[in-house]
C-alpha cells in the first residue's frame, strides 16, 4: 500500500516514531528501534550523548544518522530561550540538521507544555530556518496557532508524558486533526498497542512514543507490537469503519434464501 508519511518534504514509510531514552543500554535501544521499524528517532540533547562528550559511548554509533532521521528534542527546557539554545546546539552537532522537536515544559511534575513559551520558541526557530515539530496541549486553538507560525507537524499529548493512560480526550484530538493542514502526531501518554491503534484510527498521521516501549517488561517485543498496531490502525482508518448503530441489529448473513425448518428455502 502506497501510503507514505511526509514531514518537512521528506517521505517516510513508517508512521511510528520512537524515543531513544530510558533503555537499559544502547544495545537494547538498537534492538528495540530495529523491531519497531521506525525511521525517525527522537533524542533528548540534554540527556543523550550524540557527540557532546567524545570520551563516552555515543548513540550515533548504534543508530547511525545515515540510516535513521534524527529528531533532536528540547526535553527538560522550561523557557523558550533555553529550548532554542538547545536545538541550535543539536543543529551544530548534527552538521546542520534542521528537523527538530520543540518542547517547552511548564511543570516538572506533569510535564505539561507551557504554551506561551512554546509559541514564542516556535516563532524563533521557524525564523531561524528550522523545521519544527512541536509538542503541545490538545487545544485546537493553540494547535492552529502553531501551524500558522509555520511548524511542520503538530504533536498534541494524548495524556501525561510517561503515564501510559492512553488518549483521554479523543474529541479534542479529532478537532485538531480535522482542521490541520500539516501532519498530526500523538505524542505522550501511549501505554500499549491498543492506544497506538486508536490514535491511528482517529486519523492521526503518526505516533511518537518512548516509555511505552522502554518501560515494558520486554521492550523489544513491545516495539514489534507497536509497529503492527500503528499499521493496523492506519489501515482501519483508510478502510473506514462501519457506522455505529445503537438500537438496530443487522445479521451478518442475508435473510433471503435461508433453509426453513421444513427444508424449503425462504423467499
Amino acid at each position: 500500500m502506497d501510503d507514505a508519511l511526509i514531514i518537512a518534504g521528506k517521505t517516510y514509510h513508517s508512521r511510528l516514531l520512537v524515543g531513544t531514552g530510558k533503555y537499559r543500554d544502547f544495545e537494547e535501544t538498537r534492538e528495540a528501534v530495529d523491531a519497531s521499524g521506525a525511521e525517525i528517532v527522537t533524542v533528548a540533547i540534554r540527556r543523550t550523548n550524540i557527540g557532546q562528550d567524545a570520551h563516552q559511548p555515543s548513540l550515533v554509533d548504534v543508530l547511525p544518522p545515515s540510516r535513521y532521521t534524527y529528531l533532536p528534542n528540547s526535553a527538560g527546557c522550561y523557557t523558550a530561550e533555553d529550548a532554542v539554545r538547545t536545538l541550535r546546539l543539536a543543529r551544530e552537532l548534527l552538521d546542520g540538521h534542521g528537523l527538530v522537536k520543540l518542547e517547552v515544559l511548564g511543570d516538572p511534575d506533569t510535564l505539561f507544555p507551557d504554551m506561551p513559551e512554546t509559541v514564542k520558541a516556535a516563532e524563533m526557530l521557524v525564523r531561524d530556518g528550522f523545521d519544527v515539530m512541536v509538542y503541545c496541549s490538545d487545544d485546537p486553538i493553540q494547535a492552529r496557532r502553531l501551524e500558522d507560525i509555520g511548524c511542520c507537524a503538530i504533536m498534541p499529548l494524548a495524556s501525561i508524558i510517561g503515564s501510559g493512560m492512553g488518549i483521554v480526550n479523543p474529541w479534542n484530538l479529532r478537532l485538531i486533526i480535522d482542521q490541520a493542514r500539516v501532519p498530526v502526531l500523538v505524542d505522550a501518554g501511549v501505554g500499549t498497542a491498543s492506544d497506538a491503534a486508536i490514535a491511528m484510527e482517529l486519523g492521526c498521521d503518526a505516533v511518537l512514543m518512548n516509555s511505552a516501549i522502554a518501560h515494558a517488561r520486554r521492550p523489544v517485543l513491545m516495539a514489534s507490537a507497536m509497529k503492527m498496531a500503528v499499521q493496523a490502525g492506519r489501515e482501519a482508518y483508510l478502510a473506514g469503519r462501519m457506522p455505529r448503530k445503537r438500537y438496530s441489529a443487522e445479521p451478518s448473513s442475508p435473510e433471503s434464501g435461508i433453509i426453513s425448518p421444513a427444508g424449503r428455502r425462504a423467499a
